[in-house]
């Protein structure tokens, strides 16, 4: 190899070792390899030279490129890894460390709700029950007098899951908390006096649906329950938790497979307004009815004996309805901003005596 090589080579290398970043390691590399750079303009000059001295050299220019592209690489290589560490050492965080606050923590709209029911239901005598999200078809709906041919199990509306065994079943995630009532009943001893809130699934979403949301559904079962324990029950709830101890509140006759009879529950409130207890219009806030006397002999509970009634509510709905939020998906887009107008300070307990 020459000398003019040679001190391109030892030019090249002592300039790589001082480059600390990667502008200075892309000069360095367009200045030598580039397509004017010093070792392109050696090899354009080959064409002028006679044939034995072009293939001495060729075969030096290549030697010494196929070196120098080997040690610009594994400088370009070291300089990014020093990059990294230097970016992962000046954005470390100790997780052990409490984080900055500027105000109290705040508590997401949901889970404020969801401590509100715990308080008035468990003034009432109720006690929170839980169950799993995948559940089996048989506690999601054949336990709840859901025939095989009902909308409720197709594919377009309900997530199904693989087996958890090559033979068994196929699995669903839930589509409402009922499966808890089921669970419930068949583990406890009447009488029985719970609520179930928790997140449900199903296939849908728009600004008033989500494929994820939260429903708090309710079980009493004892001897002589009946619809007039029902009524006041949910009518009580209802004023309490609108804060509306004149709310208008209408039941109406509807359909569910698991109860008998079933109804509709509605709260006056206005059209135009969209004020809670204001104007002459009706609005639906959850489904109830007496436990259908299938549902009870299904969880081996005696309807001959036992009685009872049952009711659900969509937990975004009613969270929605009494903080004046427009936009189910708002819920979920994790905007600390909507947090911060929405939010309730976690500071602050729920209870009745502060008039949830």
């Amino acid at each position: 190899m020459g000398d003019d090589l040679e001190a391109l080579k030892s030019e090249t290398l002592e300039a790589l070792a001082q480059a600390q970043d990667h502008a200075g390691w892309d000069a360095i590399r367009v200045a030598t390899l580039g397509k004017s750079g010093r070792l392109t303009r050696l090899l354009k000059e080959l064409g002028k030279m006679s044939p034995d001295i072009r293939k001495e050299r060729g075969q030096a220019l290549n030697r010494l490129r196929d070196a120098l592209n080997a040690a610009v690489e594994t400088r370009g290589q070291e300089i990014a890894q020093a990059a990294l560490d230097a970016r992962l050492r000046d954005e470390r965080v100790d997780v052990t460390m409490p984080a900055p606050l500027e105000a109290p923590g705040l508590l997401h709209p949901i889970s404020r709700t969801i401590d509100e029911m715990t308080a008035i239901f468990g003034a009432m005598g109720f006690t929170v029950a839980e169950g799993p999200d995948i559940e089996s078809q048989w506690h999601n709906f054949s336990a709840l007098n859901t025939p095989d041919h009902h909308p409720a199990r197709t594919e377009h509306d309900t997530f199904y899951l693989p087996p958890a065994t090559a033979d068994g079943p196929q699995r669903v995630l839930r589509t409402q908390t009922s499966g808890v009532q089921i669970r419930s009943m068949l583990t406890r001893t009447p009488p029985i006096r719970i609520i179930a809130p928790g997140r449900t699934y199903r296939a849908d979403h728009d600004a008033t649906h989500s494929p994820m949301f939260h429903q708090c559904e309710g079980l009493v079962i004892d001897q002589g329950i009946t619809l007039g324990h029902l009524k006041g029950c949910l009518t009580e709830f209802l004023r309490i938790f609108f804060d509306k101890p004149d709310l208008p509140v209408r039941f109406r006759a509807s359909y569910f497979p698991f109860t008998e009879p079933s109804m509709e529950v509605d709260i006056g409130w206005s059209r135009q307004t969209g004020e809670i207890g204001g104007g002459g219009d009706w609005l639906e806030v959850l489904g109830s009815g007496m436990v259908h006397p299938r549902v009870l002999a299904n969880c081996g509970v005696d309807p001959s004996r036992w009685q009872g009634f049952a009711f659900g509510m969509g937990i975004e709905r009613l969270t929605m309805l009494k903080n004046g939020i427009p936009d189910l998906r708002s819920f979920y887009e994790s905007d600390l901003r909507w947090l911060r107008h929405y939010g309730f300070s976690s500071l602050a307990s729920v209870s009745l005596a502060e008039g949830v």
